[in-house]
């Protein structure tokens, strides 16, 4: 498993549940191309599960 995910949101919001909304809010995703990076867990694993078709998630190794 890699140490870290990088998300992006590739689809807009508007007009997605709201349970979709509050999800990639919190996340930190609310403009679309914006990437953010995450810990990887299971907790964050789920919730891109939930927003697969709006989300871009890759895996990053750690350069150490």
């Amino acid at each position: 498993m890699s140490d870290k995910l990088k998300v992006t949101l590739v689809k807009s919001m508007i007009g997605r549940p709201e349970k979709h909304r509050k999800i990639l809010r919190s996340m930190g995703l609310t403009k679309i191309n914006r990437a953010i990076e995450f810990k990887d867990s299971p907790s964050i694993r789920g919730m891109i599960n939930k927003v697969s078709h709006l989300v871009k998630a890759e895996e990053k190794m750690d350069e150490a």
